[in-house]
């Protein structure tokens, strides 16, 4: 392999001849060679430095024009743009495990912007601190891709997917209006349900999800760009950081604003806490809708069997014919991963000490996580499983009939103790409700006919 040797305020280092980065980002390649390959910084977070970077070098053309000049925003917004869309993606080596405040991750977006902005300038014009970094630190703008990061992906990939989803549902829901099944709590029979009812708690449920994570978007459009190094926004003109969101939110067409208190958005990642505690909502969700799928497809023969789930594939190494709830099970996997991640956002956010929170980058990896993995598997469940249900309405006719349950229907004319003894002698004797009712004299078989309507219980 062929080195270029690059220069940084602590010496000389051999760069890869091939790549953009700089020296700072190569000392960190070495210095921290923890889940290399692996558990890379997030395709997200240097998609919003991308972002960032050419926002501040618009603020800075318009605050600093005798510094910023044309030609030098340019050729920063040229290299921005390619890393915005991914051109520049293998130039971003550096793993999550580093500093953290994220610095190398910082000076990578710096070097690899500098570095190529000087190829399209066609000479040395940029310098990664003094013109890429114009105006901003390391403890500003890795809150800022944070924040950036976790609107976009969630505006961009989760919504879409929940929506959809939701929709799904809906329309399973309004297919299936005129079906009665019995109702379960407990994992016991209980009274008689529509199945479009059950269905509509549901897509209700992500509803609601829904609620509560667009109600943290608000909080995470804040951004921390222009506190610089303490909050104090040394170094950058007064309304940067103003001007930069400004910029943000043309750039990203999304409505990003700067953090109106820099001391709190540099050392403080509570909007982190707060909407990943939304995204364990939709987890948990997901994990009771997912196993309610699976256990009213359970069987074929043996189990549940009220619905019908897509067979996606070969279910065992060794028993032919077996089809499992596959999706049902990734589901579950992602929800489990997702509630986990959310004990890993908290105790990094609890790291805030004094100006700023050294925590960030772990944080931003498992938030961006839980983002992309709900978002994925919400999609896969729908197309692979939830738009193709059916319900077996033969089987919960049958399980109906035998419900015990449905003894609630005789409350209001035999009473609570009368209807107990009724529902203990058909399962001791394993007759019907009506035989066991008519049989202990309580009603007559006619005035049972007419009070025992299960279709009206629900």
């Amino acid at each position: 392999m062929e080195y270029r040797v690059e220069h940084d305020s602590m010496g000389d280092v051999q760069v890869p001849a091939d790549r953009y980065w700089g020296a700072q980002t190569e000392r960190s390649r070495g210095n921290f060679p923890i889940g290399v390959g692996l558990e890379t910084m997030p395709s997200e977070i240097v998609q919003a430095f991308g972002i960032l970077k050419k926002a501040a070098a618009l603020a800075n053309r318009e605050l600093l024009p005798e510094r910023m000049t044309q030609e030098k925003l340019d050729a920063i917004a040229r290299a921005c743009d390619e890393v915005i869309d991914g051109t520049l993606a293998e130039h971003f080596p550096l793993v999550v495990w580093q500093t953290g405040s994220g610095t190398q991750s910082n000076m990578n977006a710096n070097e690899v912007i500098a570095n190529r902005g000087n190829e399209i300038a066609g000479r040395k014009l940029l310098h990664p601190n003094d013109d890429v970094n114009m105006s901003q630190s390391s403890n500003d703008t890795f809150p800022t891709a944070m924040h950036i990061a976790a609107v976009l992906g969630i505006e961009r990939k989760l919504l879409p997917a929940l929506d959809s989803l939701t929709e799904t549902f809906r329309k399973l829901a309004a297919a299936n209006e005129g079906i009665v099944k019995c109702g379960r709590t407990h994992l016991q029979d209980a009274t008689p349900i529509r199945f479009s009812q059950e269905i509509s708690g549901w897509s209700e449920s992500l509803a609601t999800d829904r609620e509560m994570i667009t109600a943290a978007l608000p909080m995470l459009r804040r951004l921390a760009l222009g506190g610089t190094a303490v909050g104090t926004g040394i170094n950058a003109p007064k309304s940067f950081g103003e001007t930069a969101a400004t910029r943000v939110a043309e750039i990203t067409g999304s409505a990003f604003e700067t953090a109106p208190n820099k001391f709190h958005a540099l050392t403080s990642k509570d909007e982190f806490v707060f909407a990943h505690g939304a995204l364990k909502a939709l987890a948990a969700d997901l994990m009771k809708i997912a196993n309610d799928v699976r256990w009213l497809a359970s069987g074929p023969r043996n189990g549940l069997a009220e619905i019908t789930i897509p067979a996606n594939e070969p279910g065992s190494s060794i028993m032919p014919g077996k089809v499992n709830p596959t999706q049902c099970e990734a589901v579950t996997m992602v929800a489990v991963q997702v509630i986990a991640n959310d004990t890993a956002v908290g105790m990094a956010a609890s790291q805030g000490n004094f100006e700023l929170n050294v925590f960030m980058p772990v944080c931003a990896y498992n938030f961006l996580q839980s983002v992309r993995l709900l978002a994925d598997a919400m999609a896969s469940f729908e197309s692979r499983c939830v738009a193709g249900i059916t319900a077996n309405e033969e089987r919960m006719k049958q399980n109906l009939t035998q419900s015990l349950m449905l003894v609630t229907a005789l409350n209001p004319y035999i009473g609570y103790e009368k209807a107990a003894e009724t529902a203990k002698k058909a399962y001791r004797e394993n007759i019907s409700l009506k035989e066991a009712c008519v049989a202990l004299g309580y009603l007559s078989e006619e005035r049972f006919d007419e009070v025992f309507r299960p279709e009206d219980m629900c």
